[in-house]
């Protein structure tokens, strides 16, 4: 499985779409055995497919606009919103079940990194 961090360095990104890098966390009988950070090729980018080509089953960010959302779902990567903190915490909460979405939809792009 892998796991992708909408990220800003080690914590994660407040909205996907606007994160600096991607941490993606690769993982095995529910640990995780590979990280790597990859700079974010910017919101002009089609993100879904830069993270799909890298075989991501799992996308975590603070918040995410609903276009993202039904391209994700078109893919059949899972979605996981609400997260805060270190990225790494939240790929290991997303593999043990203690990070739960809280559907966030982001609806405007002023918000300067953070969904309300």
């Amino acid at each position: 499985m892998k796991i992708a961090v909408a990220s800003e360095g080690a914590y994660v990104s407040g909205h996907f779409g606007h994160c600096s890098d991607f941490n993606i966390f690769t993982a095995e009988d529910g640990k995780i055995t590979e990280e790597e950070r990859l700079v974010s090729p910017g919101h002009d980018h089609n993100l879904i497919e830069f993270l799909n080509d890298r075989g991501v089953n799992v996308i975590i960010s603070g918040g995410m606009g609903a276009g993202a959302r039904e391209k994700f779902d078109a893919k059949g990567i899972r979605i996981i919103t609400g997260a805060e903190g270190l990225a790494k915490d939240a790929a290991l909460g997303c593999l043990d079940g203690s990070l739960v979405s809280d559907d966030t939809v982001c609806c405007r792009h002023e918000h300067a990194g953070e969904c309300h």
